[in-house]
C-alpha cells in the first residue's frame, strides 16, 4: 500500500538549485517514491552558525516504504548526494527531512514525525502550504495553511525564480 509522505530538501552549497534538483532526480529513479508535487524554490536565511541562504522546496510523495525505512534511505541518500556530518545546523550540499507520513504520528529514537519543528519554521510551512495547504496536522489539527496564517515568524524567506527543471515529466515551479 503506497503512503503519502511530504519531505523537506534543501541545500546552501554550491549550485543550491542544481544539488535539489539532483535529489529529486536520485529520489525519482530510485523507485523510493513516486513523486507528486513539488512546490517552488525558496530562499531563506541559515539558522545556526554564519553562512550562505538555503534554496528548500517541500514535495509529496507516494511510497511503500516504512517510515523507519524510509528515514535509512533517506539518510544513505544524502551521503550518495555528497552530505557529510560536519557542526549542528552547518553547511549543507543537501538535507532531506520527513516532515509528515500519512497522518501517522510518530515518537521513536531517531524519528518524529510529524517533524517538530513544521509550524516554527517558514522554509518549511510556505512550500508545504503551497502543495498541502488543506493537510491536516495530525497533532495541531490545524490544516497547514492555518497555521501558516497564524505565524507572525521573522525568518525571512521569498520565492525564487528557477529555471524551469523537468523531473520525471513533472515541472519544478517557478
Amino acid at each position: 500500500m503506497k503512503n503519502a509522505v511530504y519531505l523537506s530538501l534543501g541545500s546552501n552549497v554550491g549550485d543550491r538549485a542544481e544539488n535539489i534538483v539532483s535529489a529529486l532526480s536520485f529520489l525519482q529513479s530510485s523507485l523510493f517514491a513516486d513523486i507528486k508535487k513539488i512546490s517552488s524554490f525558496y530562499e531563506t536565511a541559515p539558522i545556526g552558525p554564519k553562512q550562505r541562504s538555503f534554496y528548500n522546496i517541500v514535495i509529496e510523495a507516494q511510497t511503500d516504504l516504512k517510515p523507519d525505512d524510509l528515514l535509512l534511505f533517506i539518510k544513505q541518500a544524502e551521503h550518495i548526494l555528497g552530505r557529510r556530518k560536519t557542526i549542528r545546523w552547518g553547511p549543507r550540499v543537501i538535507d532531506i527531512d520527513i516532515l509528515l507520513f500519512c497522518r501517522k504520528i510518530i515518537n521513536q529514537t531517531g524519528l518524529t514525525v510529524p517533524h517538530k519543528e513544521i509550524q516554527n519554521r517558514l522554509f518549511v510551512l510556505i512550500p508545504l502550504s503551497e502543495i498541502a495547504g488543506d493537510f491536516v496536522h495530525p497533532v495541531l489539527k490545524q490544516k497547514i495553511s492555518g497555521i501558516l496564517y497564524d505565524k507572525s515568524l521573522t525568518l525571512k524567506c521569498q520565492k525564487v525564480k528557477i529555471i524551469q527543471t523537468n523531473i520525471a515529466n513533472r515541472s519544478l515551479k517557478n
